[in-house]
């Protein structure tokens, strides 16, 4: 999963510029819209000619696909934090960046998860695609039972995949826990709410 990684490593930084850039947002929404329409299978056929056969054409692949759900939660995310949480740390004598860091961020992490797990998700499938480069993935269980004609060769390769999105989509469930402030009974985040 280093293309999902790489893409989190990009997206959530480069979504936080745009909320603080509306004409930088158009052009880097627009870019990450036209990775998403690359088919992963092409990216894959472009990149193996200058990377080789093996996984960093599919971990290319990976990334250009995750980039744009978690790079529009991210945007999302911080838009639709109340305005008036945001003016209170102001009047709070809080700076921009702590701002960012102790409300809009702690705020916005739920959103910003359902993009990481979204693009996990997909990315999995995207994934199977290594088998035709050599990547070595369960993908070469998949091409080996359609080629036999077997559905217990293509299920072992299929159903490994399946458990891994269950798997990953969970421990991004246990870690938005961990990471997303406790809120009250009546909404308030606490990390808000201290000095």
């Amino acid at each position: 999963m280093s293309g999902v990684g790489a893409a989190i490593l990009v997206a959530v930084p480069l979504g936080i510029v745009v909320t603080r850039h509306d004409r930088l947002g158009w052009l880097v929404i627009n870019t990450g819209a036209v990775a998403q329409t690359l088919p992963p299978l092409a990216v894959i056929a472009i990149s193996f000619s200058f990377l080789g056969l093996g996984r960093y054409p599919v971990i290319l692949a990976l990334f250009f696909y995750a980039l744009l759900p978690i790079l529009k939660n991210t945007v999302a995310g911080i838009r639709a934090v109340d305005n008036s949480k945001i003016e209170a740390g102001r009047g709070m004598g809080m700076t921009e960046f702590e701002r960012l860091r102790r409300i809009e961020i702690p705020l916005a992490l739920p959103v910003i998860f359902a993009g990481i797990r979204t693009s996990t998700v997909m990315s999995v499938g995207v994934a199977y695609l290594g088998a035709f480069i050599g990547a070595g993935s369960l993908g070469d269980w998949v091409i080996l039972g359609q080629q036999q004609l077997d559905t217990h060769i293509t299920m072992a390769g299929a159903i490994p995949g399946a458990v891994l999105v269950i798997v990953l989509d969970q421990l991004f469930n246990v870690l938005e826990g961990i990471v997303t402030p406790a809120t009250s009974s009546s909404g308030e985040t606490t990390e808000i709410t201290t000095a």
